[in-house]
């Protein structure tokens, strides 16, 4: 087993971009080989690749802009928030509605 760890690394905006650019201005390499300089996974930035396409309106129909996921995240968020502060409410009135009623 490798010395690996299962967490992720995390690249800053500006290296993806330049992995990206690096990508997109040499048609004559593999993904895989520029990953591997790079000393990053071809999947990753494969998925880096892929995203920036989605970005630059080049992606399939109905696929999230990086924007789009970011308030799709952001509203679960807040969506769930909202669903644990209704409950709180509604375990509040039902106290509420039986101490009126003693």
């Amino acid at each position: 087993m490798s010395g690996m760890s299962n967490m992720s690394k995390r690249y800053t905006a500006e290296f993806k971009r330049d992995a990206i650019a690096l990508v997109r201005s040499s048609p004559h390499r593999n993904v895989t080989e520029i990953a591997r300089e790079l000393g990053v996974s071809p999947e990753g930035l494969c998925g880096w690749v892929k995203q920036a396409q989605i970005d630059r309106g080049e992606g399939p129909t109905g696929a999230l802009t990086s924007d789009e996921r970011d308030e799709l995240r952001r509203l679960r968020r807040e969506l769930a928030e909202v669903r644990k502060a209704n409950e709180i409410l509604v375990k509040a009135a039902a106290f509420f509605a039986k101490e009126i009623v003693k």
